[in-house]
């Protein structure tokens, strides 16, 4: 994450949670198409309207999905700068594993074996 402010713990914990449904993932593959409006996506997943909102809500708090209402109907969006970001923080953790595995090597129960 080049010049940019290491996330809190909170917000890495809900990238990931966003990441880990298999109808969230349905979602994500979805809206790789385009905007698509709530009701097309209860459709093509054959889930109810409350479950799909659950699953938008996490995703739109993640940073992923962007979200605009038309009428009564709320229309879906991937955020691309969401994804980059959540991209940039998948890689920092492990970019910084190296750093990590050498402060394991310097701990003093591996220096009394």
């Amino acid at each position: 994450m080049n010049n940019t402010v290491k996330p809190d713990k909170e917000t890495v914990a809900r990238i990931f949670k966003a990441f880990c449904d298999p109808n969230r993932l349905s979602v994500l593959e979805l809206l790789q198409a385009g905007e698509m409006c709530a009701c097309k996506i209860l459709e093509d997943l054959n889930i109810g309207q409350p479950t799909l909102s659950h699953h938008m809500k996490i995703l739109c708090d993640a940073g992923i999905v962007s979200v605009r209402k038309e009428g009564k109907w709320m229309h879906y969006s991937l955020n691309r700068e969401g994804f980059a970001r959540a991209s940039e923080i998948l890689a920092s953790f492990y970019t910084s594993s190296a750093e990590y595995t050498l402060l394991a090597q310097e701990c003093s129960c591996s220096k009394n074996k």
